[in-house]
């Protein structure tokens, strides 16, 4: 009936704007801290020449935690909804968060950033639930929404986090980020209904497989493997570039001061066209050709990364950041794109988990790769070197498409109600 079908798209459009809010608040409230870490662990007694290491680890540490617990967590959505995964997430977060605030030592900040990895992990299951919104044909739409919201979080968090920080208190500024995760969450748990993928009494959705064999499978499909590593290879690039990046806009510029400014303005132009090219990846996704889409901007951000070791003036790293941003939109949810494909309906939510944990070895690997190339070679050989593993992405990406183009394309799945157009 038109009228239910109008309700129906109503509650999709709605249950897609507290995702996109929550993803949002994730990311910006997790991102708040992370330019300004190195202060804040020296503020906690540190030595100098151990603010670096510590640092190091603490960045890596959610990752480590979150490649165990995602698959886990998405076993138990599955199985038990979706939405109490998204609620978990943001709830997880809110009291690791939290307990940040109260942190006296760089052991005890570590021992929250591990369980913010096993408690949090909010790409996955947003993921997941967004999944089940809109039909296979516009499913590519949302995951890139979802991805600007992403590119707008980490645009506007380190902005926020250093004004709150320098005015209140490092204190303040966790308790705020864990009370608007705790927003995030109460709007979840009370305002987005109750999905899973399959649900129970569907004679078709047969048993759900287990972690082993989702493992399996995605290594067995073409596009699976070769996608998942390929991501794996750029979010490996993208953290090695964080140890490089400040080095050289310091480099070219006149001062400390000055390269503090330029740093902040490059991020903030980089996350600005991710914002703006999230949307626009994941329309492309919807018309075919995920895995295209993805070697496409991998190629393009490699070119970007590569030239950034040339400049003498920081002006000129405005566009080359530009193209960074916009292609790296593309990558990620790629790969989550053809995830969804490949795997059936009961088993998304592992799916997803697992590939989304796997995604975060390269946040541990990129910074190990970032360091050791600085060591062994010039500061603009460092972004060629950076520059390689996205031309090594990209070449996966079709290698994996070349042989059975056929599963760029969705299968063929019932129809759901669409989801309206959102504009984030």
């Amino acid at each position: 009936m038109p009228g239910t079908a109008a309700t129906s798209r109503a509650a999709d459009r709605r249950a897609f704007q507290i995702l996109w809010f929550g993803q949002f608040a994730a990311i910006a409230g997790l991102t708040v801290v992370v330019p300004l870490l190195p202060f804040y662990l020296a503020g906690l007694g540190l030595p100098a020449g151990e603010v670096a290491w510590w640092a190091g680890v603490s960045l890596a540490a959610p990752a480590v935690t979150n490649l165990i617990s995602a698959p886990l967590w998405g076993m138990v959505g599955d199985r038990y909804g979706h939405k109490a995964m998204v609620v978990r997430a943001h709830a997880g977060l809110a009291v690791a968060v939290g307990l940040m605030a109260l942190a006296d030592t760089p052991g005890e900040f570590l021992v929250c950033r591990l369980l913010q990895g096993a408690c949090g992990g909010v790409v996955g299951p947003t993921a997941t639930y967004a999944s089940t919104l809109a039909a296979p044909h516009r499913r590519g739409r949302v995951l890139g929404s979802l991805f600007g919201a992403t590119g707008a979080g980490c645009l506007l968090g380190p902005l926020v986090g250093s004004m709150l920080a320098g005015r209140f208190g490092y204190g303040a500024l966790f308790a705020c980020v864990a009370g608007l995760l705790l927003v995030a969450a109460l709007l979840a748990l009370s305002m987005l209904p109750h999905r899973r993928t399959v649900p129970r009494h569907r004679p078709e959705a047969g048993e759900r497989p287990t972690l082993r064999e989702v493992l399996r499978r995605i290594a067995a499909h073409p596009l699976g493997r070769t996608l998942v590593l390929a991501g794996m290879l750029g979010q490996a690039a993208v953290f090695a570039l964080v140890i490089v990046f400040a080095p050289q806009v310091e480099r070219i510029t006149v001062s400390v001061s000055s390269a503090t400014v330029w740093v902040g303005v490059l991020q903030a132009t980089m996350w600005a066209a991710c914002l703006i090219g999230g949307p626009w990846w994941g329309r492309r996704n919807d018309r075919g050709g995920a895995p295209v889409s993805f070697a496409i901007a991998a190629a393009c951000c490699a070119l970007a990364v590569a030239l950034q070791g040339l400049p003498t003036v920081p002006e000129f790293l405005v566009p080359l950041r530009i193209v960074q941003g916009f292609c790296f939109a593309a990558l990620a949810q790629s790969v989550l794109y053809v995830v969804c494909q490949i795997m059936p309906e009961q088993a998304r939510g592992t799916a997803l988990g697992t590939t989304t944990g796997l995604l975060d070895i390269g946040q541990v690997c990129g910074p190990l790769f970032g360091a050791l190339v600085t060591g062994l070679l010039p500061l603009s050989g460092t972004f060629v070197a950076i520059g390689t593993l996205l031309v090594a992405a990209s070449g996966l990406a079709l290698l994996g498409a070349r042989p059975r183009r056929a599963h760029s394309r969705p299968p063929a799945t019932p129809v759901v109600p669409a989801l309206p157009e959102v504009k984030p």
